[in-house]
């Protein structure tokens, strides 16, 4: 009988046990050209979460129509928002990643920081694999959609458990899918309101626009309305705004069924011919600026704004990498670890 010659010497185990945080933010092409923008929305559409309907249908039309037509249109409004350091969207992303890493590791936690996108890179498969490689088996995931929505949070979750559904290890993870209420963030984005209107004076009316979604959505049992709600309400009781004060609005629909409302462009078109020519705008479901708020509210809303009639329109920028936005996430991911 054979003698037992015992486990390999190396197996690597007794190497791991390092704590992650994954920061995780819905993607950008990787350059502002139809070619790159036509990967980007092809990976982006494809996604179920993101266009509920049948599958084979929905294909025919996604390469059939949009993916001919779309990219060119938009690649020509990325350029529009693109700088010297790329895509708004990555630059800030990636300067949130280091800040909250520096600032994880002054408060004394020995935690590494990295961040994926859910469409385009880095991706979500191959950050989870740098981590694994790098010892990590303790992993906490901070998506920064502040309201959770399935089309965004929830699609978050799919891609890294598609992506853990191959491994024989499984780490430890702990998912935040929402902070639409949490303490810390409401007073982020109520600081940097205040100091817009301490700087400029206040406006008129607030205007607080959500990215869009379909009405449907609400009614099989998405959470994000609601969750809009309740942060415009802490807000703006923060501010001390009367109801007469602010407007909660939706931007950024797609198709032609119906979306939450009221719409964004069509409440700035209407605000003129009610009086009120001196708005400021926010976007609290955004964590970092990007084509729909530097574009879409900035140059397309703010357009209409004027051609309706308005005479002061400012938009209050995301709170990207602000210190106040970085303890925020701090202090969301601290109590995994």
């Amino acid at each position: 009988m054979a003698k037992f010659s015992g486990l390999p010497k190396e197996v690597g185990h007794g190497q791991r046990g390092k704590v992650g945080v994954l920061l995780l933010n819905l993607g950008t092409p990787d350059a502002p050209t139809a070619s790159a923008v036509r990967r980007y929305l092809a990976e982006f559409l494809a996604d179920p979460r993101v266009v509920e309907i049948p599958k084979l249908v929905w294909m025919m039309i996604l390469h059939g129509i949009i993916l001919r037509v779309r990219p060119a249109k938009s690649a020509a409004l990325y350029q529009k928002v693109w700088t010297a350091a790329g895509s708004p969207l990555m630059d800030i992303s990636l300067r949130q990643t280091a800040k909250l890493a520096d600032k994880l590791n002054t408060d004394n936690h020995d935690v590494s920081v990295h961040l994926a996108m859910r469409y385009g890179s880095p991706s979500v498969a191959s950050t989870l694999q740098t981590m694994h490689q790098n010892g990590i088996d303790k992993i906490v995931v901070l998506p920064l959609y502040p309201q959770y929505a399935a089309p965004t949070t929830g699609s978050a979750f799919d891609a890294i458990a598609a992506e853990l559904s191959k491994w024989r290890y499984i780490p430890s993870l702990h998912f935040i899918n929402t902070y639409h209420d949490n303490a810390d963030f409401i007073n982020a984005l109520a600081s940097s309101i205040t100091a817009d209107f301490e700087a400029h004076g206040k406006p008129q009316k607030l205007v607080l626009s959500y990215h869009g979604m379909p009405e449907r959505n609400l009614h099989l049992g998405d959470p994000y309305y609601c969750f809009c709600m309740k942060t415009t309400r802490l807000v703006t009781e923060k501010l001390g705004l009367g109801k007469d004060e602010f407007v909660m609005t939706f931007q950024s629909r797609f198709g032609k069924a119906k979306w939450l409302q009221p719409y964004t462009d069509a409440t700035l078109k209407a605000l003129p011919q009610q009086g009120v020519r001196d708005i400021a705008i926010v976007c609290p479901a955004f964590s970092a600026d990007c084509l729909e708020t530097l574009e879409e509210i900035v140059g397309e809303n703010g357009h209409l704004f004027a051609e309706a009639g308005g005479e002061k329109f400012r938009y209050i920028a995301a709170l990207n990498d602000d210190d106040a936005h970085i303890t925020m996430m701090a202090n969301l991911v601290k109590p995994h670890f």
